[in-house]
């Protein structure tokens, strides 16, 4: 039943009455394969051309292809459960929503002040990303002295990512099935890419290059603090998360960063045509082609160059890329290839991102946790208020802010993310077993509680300083709450409203 104050939760069928209010109401567009493209399209990003590149220098060297499959052991164990949930609840806000479900509405509020900070970081982030690939690409063209970035009085103004988060935008707000069809004309492009690569490197590896599989632990570097360091390694009393067991354990935790994404496929679930069906559908096809292109590609590059010449350079702090492994055996033409499909794989990332973004927002809004007025749908039935809302904030912070160390304050958000999804399966499962249940987490309670525990996992890994920020944040997430959210309620006006049910026959409205 319905708690009161921080634990009130909101019933199934309510979410999903709440979905037909003509105000809000969201067209139902999406098939299976939208779905799959969506997932394929925000998991593939720059992430396969630099992240592999820069954990097998950094942390685990030859081995950065098992941290890749253990990170998607992680994400498939949590897949499993946003499966049922989403089949079950198909109602947009994904975990926040699954939240008010089980845990009650200060969870879910904390839930989905957690996903904005995920969301609003990664497509910052990524949309400067896309500015500097943008910036190599017009290079090629009209040469070097091209920039997408100039100074005014001292402040940066990047508008390659401005122009990127506008049209993006517009893009979203004339409709969610456009989307889907701009993000399967661009993720074909980039997954061609993504193979042509993949068949290239294999010429160039060398068998002398895999050993050892896991380098032996690296000494602490000068200058660096426990708070560089993996929380585990410091618990542990590790010297440093370079390298060794605690480096791939540490670089497992960094590449789930590639993998952030396939959960925004269950944000669409109201949008979705048959959403108990197509929902897990899209979850399990998405996660099982990137984990298979990401593996094959780690394999590659460190197979083409010793992991050593991945390392971050110590001088300027540079980053190496798969396009390092190409130089290294003289194919610099394959730079220009790589530097194209990152470009295609950065523009439906922030895409996805930003549409994830919305609809959470969305979700919180017709709550009443944030103004009621952002959950207004357009004459197309798009959020269309909620889109602008985060198409100026996106802009904002991508063209004035830098973007540095932003993967794993994503990471440590979504695994939070996942932590509270998989729990939910198994209170839902305890609570409303009467439910009906298009998909259904196998082996339960087997199956969430590792999921659950795979995901506390990767958080330990994570530097203590990313855990600082996001106890920060998570602090001032509980401020709005208690002065805004929970006053405006909509849950909470509505049961202030009933009328209390009698007991033992008296009357309740009597003294």
């Amino acid at each position: 039943m319905p708690g009161n104050g921080l634990w009130r939760t909101k019933s199934i069928e309510q979410s999903i009455k709440d979905t037909d209010e003509p105000d809000t109401r969201l067209r139902r567009s999406l098939s299976a394969w939208d779905l799959t493209v969506f997932g394929v399209a925000v998991v593939i990003g720059a992430g396969i051309f630099t992240l592999t590149a820069r954990t097998a220098g950094d942390y685990a060297g030859p081995s950065v292809s098992l941290a890749f499959v253990f990170a998607a052991i992680a994400c498939g164990l949590a897949a499993l459960c946003y499966a049922e949930f989403a089949s079950t609840v198909p109602v947009a806000g994904s975990a926040y929503t699954f939240s008010y479900a089980t845990f009650g509405e200060f969870m879910a509020w904390i839930i989905g002040w957690d996903l904005v900070l995920e969301l609003a970081v990664g497509v910052s982030a990524v949309s400067k990303g896309w500015s500097a690939y943008l910036e190599t690409v017009l290079g090629y063209i009209v040469g070097d002295g091209a920039k997408t970035s100039f100074a005014i009085g001292g402040v940066t103004v990047d508008w390659g990512a401005l122009i990127l988060v506008i049209a993006l935008a517009l893009v979203l707000t004339l409709g969610t099935k456009l989307s889907s069809r701009v993000s399967m004309v661009i993720t074909a492009i980039k997954v061609g890419i993504v193979l042509f690569v993949i068949v290239l490197g294999l010429f160039y590896v060398k068998g002398a290059n895999y050993t050892p599989y896991i380098p032996p632990a690296a000494e602490a570097a000068a200058g660096e603090s426990g708070v560089d360091q993996s929380l585990f390694s410091v618990i542990a009393g590790g010297a440093s998360s370079s390298f060794g067991p605690f480096g791939l354990l540490a670089a497992a935790s960094l590449v789930f960063f590639a993998f952030i994404g396939f959960d925004i496929v269950a944000t669409t679930a109201e949008e979705t045509k048959n959403p108990q069906r197509s929902v897990p559908r899209g979850i399990f096809g998405s996660l099982a082609i990137v984990t298979v292109l990401y593996v094959a590609v780690s394999l590659v590059v460190v197979g083409m160059v010793p992991y050593t010449d991945l390392a971050t350079d110590a001088g300027d702090g540079s980053h190496k890329t798969l396009a390092t492994a190409f130089a290294a055996n003289g194919v610099n033409w394959a730079a220009n290839v790589i530097s194209v499909g990152a470009l295609a794989g950065l523009t439906t990332v922030v895409m996805v991102l930003m549409l994830g973004q919305v609809r959470v927002l969305y979700a919180m809004s017709r709550d009443g946790l944030l103004p009621r007025s952002l959950a207004r749908a357009s004459d197309r039935d798009t959020p269309a208020r909620a889109t602008v809302l985060v198409g100026l904030l996106v802009a904002v912070a991508a063209t004035f802010f830098p973007a540095n160390k932003l993967e794993e304050m994503v990471n440590v958000g979504t695994l939070f993310a996942f932590v509270l999804v998989s729990a939910g399966v198994l209170v839902l499962r305890r609570t409303r077993p009467d439910l009906p249940r298009a998909f259904r987490v196998p082996w339960v309670p087997v199956v969430p509680i590792l999921a659950i525990l795979a995901c506390l996992w990767l958080m330990l890994n994570l530097t203590v300083l990313t855990w600082l920020r996001f106890l920060a944040w998570m602090a001032l997430g509980v401020v709005i709450y208690f002065v805004y959210s929970r006053r405006h309620s909509l849950l909470g006006k509505r049961q202030a409203t009933e009328t209390p049910l009698p007991v033992d026959g008296a009357d309740p409205t009597k003294p």
